[in-house]
């Protein structure tokens, strides 16, 4: 959690120093134009994939297939909208890149490969524990 916070925090400073940047090349008027232009477009993309997703998904379930990577693929474009409607241009990079297939597609195979290096499965061949009925009472034989 406090890396989380620090990252936040050093973030927030960057995006502030690059706007900085950029009002003092394009004036602040313009600066903030394009943060808000960019914001109401990332919005209206965002809405487009998420129905195309949401459309994908309908046709899994139809066909009676597991909807996995549409579903990360909806998760991944929910994260491009929220970077692009955070206010700032550093956010607004992997925003954008999040809304091409092609980079969803490769960030959906790179998570799914370090997540199924975290997670184990559970074996389906465990039996579950005996009845009490069938256990036995006392203690072990051997004592």
């Amino acid at each position: 959690m406090r890396r989380f916070l620090g990252f936040t925090a050093l973030l927030a400073i960057a995006e502030l120093l690059v706007i900085i940047a950029v009002a003092e090349l394009l004036g602040a008027l313009n600066t903030i134009g394009l943060l808000i232009l960019v914001a109401v477009l990332g919005v209206l993309v965002v809405k487009a994939q998420g129905l195309a997703t949401l459309r994908r998904l309908v046709g899994d379930v139809e066909a009676r297939r597991v909807p996995a990577a549409t579903l990360a693929d909806g998760g991944l474009c929910v994260a491009a909208g929220i970077l692009l409607v955070v206010p700032g241009f550093l956010t607004d990079i992997p925003g954008l890149l999040l809304l091409v297939p092609g980079v969803r597609t490769g960030v959906r195979r790179y998570l799914g490969y370090r997540w199924s290096r975290r997670f184990v499965i559970a074996r389906s061949d465990v039996r579950p524990p005996a009845p009490l009925a069938q256990r036995a009472i006392g203690p072990p034989a051997d004592q």
